[in-house]
């Protein structure tokens, strides 16, 4: 009974850090996708407008610093003051956690806990607030725990078993794992897809087509942006033959390696124009040209060669 409890202990200390771990990598996540962290974002609706973008930030900050604390500590790293206040911390803020969502519960029924970023959409339940209660419970459970070791083999199947079948109660606690399973099977229409502007140019400046037509352009911010469907289009200032002109870049609205078409547009006319010659370079300019070689005929004469035809306005890099 004894080895039963001190295994159900040992198992809630990598529990508690994966759980904080993941929820911050969650949030890091959204932050990378879209920008920013929404502005109903969870319980920092319950602070001032001000303040509810220093608080999403200041629980990241918690959850990194307590899961990696939960880590470091367990084998006896800072001696046992330190892995006790990382303990108490840990439970701490699961229970500020679970008042909170009672809060946000009765403020704002609508609203999803953030726990996990994007994923943590549906309302707060019972079932949301039961979870962080549960993990309460687990932190304290580990307060007075002593430095853990590496298991003897013996003891894999004791802790393996406890270890799984809380994790059965944490997903049956958890409306993220609906939300993703749906996600895995549903592919977003790229008209839906939300990517923020500064992410396009970005993708942009680094492309093939920005270093191939950049010489062109006269100002370093684009005259205007726009999207249509699954396209962003950025304008920017050009010339072209001593006349003003438009490079036109339409970026395909994807977070990995979006395809890029550009065009030159004549500034007066509003149509498309050729792309100049690019200059060639001074000792190739300095190279004679090769002597053209004699056409075999084969009966009658030679039928003339037939004419090169012209570079496309629209040139395209996938």
């Amino acid at each position: 009974m004894t080895m039963t409890v001190n295994a159900l202990r040992e198992v809630q200390i990598p529990l508690l850090a994966a759980m904080l771990l993941g929820a911050c990598a969650a949030k890091l996540a959204q932050v990378l996708k879209a920008g920013g962290l929404s502005a109903a974002f969870g319980p920092t609706v319950l602070f001032p407008v001000s303040m509810r973008k220093s608080a999403a930030i200041g629980i990241c900050i918690v959850e990194l610093t307590l899961g990696l604390g939960l880590i470091v500590t367990a084998g006896g790293f800072g001696g046992n003051v330190a892995a006790t206040v990382v303990r108490m911390a840990t439970c701490l803020f699961f229970i500020v956690a679970t008042c909170a969502l009672v809060e946000l519960r009765a403020i704002r029924p609508d609203l999803g806990c953030g726990c996990f970023g994007e994923l943590s959409t549906a309302p707060v339940n019972l079932r949301t607030m039961a979870r962080s209660a549960l993990l309460a419970v687990a932190a304290a459970l580990t307060v007075s725990l002593a430095p853990i070791g590496v298991p003897h083999a013996s003891a894999y199947p004791e802790l393996l078993g406890i270890l799984a079948g809380e994790l059965l109660i944490i997903g049956a606690l958890s409306p993220e794992i609906a939300e993703g399973l749906v996600r895995l099977g549903y592919s977003e229409p790229c008209e839906l897809q939300i990517v923020p502007s500064g992410r396009t140019l970005a993708a942009l400046h680094r492309s093939r087509q920005w270093r191939r037509h950049s010489r062109l352009i006269t100002s370093t911010s684009p005259a205007d942006v726009w999207r249509e469907l699954c396209w962003r289009y950025v304008v920017y200032p050009a010339s072209y033959d001593n006349r003003p002109a438009d490079v036109v870049f339409a970026v395909f609205l994807t977070y990995h390696r979006p395809a890029i078409r550009a065009a030159l547009v004549d500034g007066a006319t509003g149509r498309p124009v050729p792309w100049p010659e690019k200059p060639a370079r001074a000792w190739l300019r300095r190279k004679p040209a090769p002597a053209p070689l004699p056409r075999l005929a084969t009966g009658a004469a030679a039928s003339p060669a037939a004419p090169m035809r012209a570079d496309l306005p629209i040139s395209t890099d996938v």
